[in-house]
């Protein structure tokens, strides 16, 4: 039921309602945020077109290169002694030694199940964890997959794609609880920006990928290296990384009929509710300390509360439930929702392109079919 009139608003805010960890983020520290961010820019938009290697070194490359470059700049202030004295707040934002990180990390530390000891079941938490998970579900999983399908230059994703993925996704979640990381697992919105940017979309890339995380999660003082980095310089990707993904949703307006009402409405309404409701649920649990259901009962708090705080979440489902409502019997209304460009691809075997993209390695596709 899902067009693509419903996945802009949806994709949209997935990128574009995580502003609050661009800008603010590189202002911590700016005379490291913002170099990164401009030469960043300078790499990837202007020197790609300026100097034709033939090996696109700089669109490939342009996160690696800049960060290196602001990196060490930034490890040179530290150790010139830029931030001997200066307050708490700047020398946590800006410094590249913080707190003896390196030297406090063991050489090498295999993780294990239950290391932190025996789990514990709450049946309120578990409610409130569930909701936690449908939200990203809906907000991160459904919009992330979107994005990247659409930066991957891949065709529109078939539901039981989407759906293979989320399964995976709660394969992950259990493996996170298993091992103790606090957290669960979720679609990374960075990375359908950094798809973007350097338009890399084989999966042999997010592999190897992966093996290196592996690899620097059992070797502690690499990853303690590579969490040395500045806050301010990730911030400073996170402002072109979500850029991208919000662009992406801003594309599939290609296929709905602009000059429609019916679609003037259901953008404009559930865009500007979804940043609407969540700035009230925020505001209103940053100025009293709890969110505007405040019961006994903190897991039904929690259920309320969590998914009303997330942009993307409102104003998918209103689109969602507005667009499949809304004089949908009306024959033009198909049309105007654009919903004709996605029949094709509603089954994973009515389009021979489905194999190239969707299929999973290592002949997995014989045990986990799509249809």
């Amino acid at each position: 039921f899902l067009s693509p009139l419903s996945a802009v608003p949806l994709v949209s805010l997935v990128g574009f309602g995580l502003y609050e960890f661009g800008f603010p983020g590189v202002a911590k520290c700016v005379e490291i945020g913002l170099p990164q961010l401009i030469i960043l820019v300078l790499l990837s938009q202007y020197l790609v077109h300026l100097i034709h290697s033939g090996k696109n070194i700089f669109d490939r490359f342009a996160v690696l290169i800049s960060v290196v470059i602001v990196w060490i700049y930034a490890h040179l202030l530290t150790v010139g002694g830029a931030y001997n004295g200066k307050p708490p707040k700047t020398q946590i934002s800006c410094r590249t030694d913080r707190a003896g990180l390196i030297d406090a990390a063991p050489w090498i530390r295999v993780p294990y199940p239950f290391q932190w000891g025996a789990p514990s079941f709450d049946a309120g938490e578990a409610f409130a964890m569930m909701m936690a998970a449908f939200v990203a579900l809906v907000e991160q999983s459904t919009g992330g997959f979107i994005a990247v399908s659409r930066y991957a230059s891949a065709t529109p994703m078939p539901p039981s794609v989407l759906s293979r993925g989320v399964g995976w996704q709660g394969i992950g979640i259990l493996l996170s609880g298993l091992f103790g990381t606090v957290n669960g697992s979720s679609v990374s919105i960075e990375n359908a920006g950094l798809l973007a940017l350097t338009r890399v979309g084989s999966r042999r890339v997010v592999q190897i990928s992966a093996g290196f995380m592996i690899f620097f999660s059992i070797l502690g003082k690499f990853g303690a290296v590579f969490a040395s980095i500045p806050a301010p310089i990730i911030a400073a990707l996170y402002c072109l990384f979500f850029a991208y993904v919000g662009a992406g949703g801003l594309s599939f307006l290609q296929f709905c009929h602009l000059n429609s009402f019916r679609t003037k409405f259901i953008l404009g309404f559930s865009i500007f509710m979804g940043l609407s409701v969540a700035q009230y649920f925020n505001e209103y649990t940053a100025i009293n300390g709890y969110g505007p259901v405040h019961t006994s009962g903190r897991w039904f708090n929690d259920i309320i509360n969590v998914p009303f705080s997330s942009e993307a979440f409102v104003a998918g489902l209103l689109a969602y439930f507005l667009d499949n409502t809304v004089h949908k019997k009306d024959s033009q209304i198909r049309k105007d929702r654009g919903k004709q460009w996605w029949d094709k691809f509603r089954s994973y075997k009515t389009d021979t392109r489905s194999e190239e993209f969707y299929s999973l390695p290592f002949n997995l596709n014989k045990y986990f079919p799509s249809v």
